[in-house]
């Protein structure tokens, strides 16, 4: 299913995982789904009123099945894809999950599902820039999580960072982190570093079309 938050944000609602449609000038997707959606991407762009070649770029906000083992489909399109620097081996497949801990067990029972991703995976750190997307650090999650602001379209795409319910935040929890402590200091330094924002795209749950920063600031204040 897909919703436009504000103009130049689209959520496509992906049966328990989201992912964004940004076109800020540029048309970028944020996160690709899970491999049972495989095609739900596609299918958003011709709905969306698109051609299926207007996609630039893909940014991942980290590395799990749910949110990257749709890339495979885009195989054959020319877009750049893009995840923060600890994750993107594992989204390029260079690299496997750390199994020593109980997250990189989670990631390895799925790697056999995401497939490869097209072409050459950018590294991103923090602060830097990709389109009209800022870069900001927010491990935890995964080693590699990252989070996007654009303040054009007034939006941030905080992947699990945070998980909507009931029409509230809350941290990433322990069973599905990497480090829940990092989790906590990530919304904290992330609630510090960032501009207002009106939409708040979660990638589980119901995303925010207004009040983002506040309910981020909120949450940071109770941590």
């Amino acid at each position: 299913m897909l919703t436009e938050l504000r103009e130049g944000v689209r959520w496509l609602d992906l049966r328990g995982v989201n992912a964004y449609l940004v076109d800020d000038g540029d048309l970028t997707l944020v996160d690709a789904g899970p491999p049972w959606k495989a095609g739900a991407v596609l299918d958003a762009l011709v709905e969306a009123g698109y051609a299926m070649t207007a996609l630039d770029r893909v940014l991942l906000t980290h590395y799990d099945l749910d949110h990257v083992a749709g890339l495979p489909k885009l195989a054959g399109y020319d877009v750049d894809v893009c995840a923060g620097r600890a994750d993107a081996g594992l989204v390029a497949g260079t690299d496997s999950p750390d199994l020593g801990t109980l997250k990189g067990l989670t990631q390895a029972l799925g790697s056999p599902f995401v497939g490869n991703a097209p072409g050459t995976v950018q590294r991103l750190d923090d602060g830097d820039t990709v389109g009209g997307f800022t870069v900001y650090a927010t491990p935890g999650h995964t080693p590699g999580h990252v989070t996007y602001v654009n303040e054009t379209v007034d939006a941030a795409f905080v992947g699990d960072l945070l998980l909507e319910s009931d029409g509230g935040l809350d941290p990433s929890p322990w069973f599905l982190s990497a480090d829940t402590d990092a989790v906590r200091e990530s919304i904290r330094s992330l609630s510090a570093a960032t501009p207002e924002f009106a939409v708040l795209g979660v990638g589980h749950g119901v995303p925010f079309r207004e009040g983002g920063k506040r309910r981020l600031d909120d949450l940071a204040a109770r941590l």
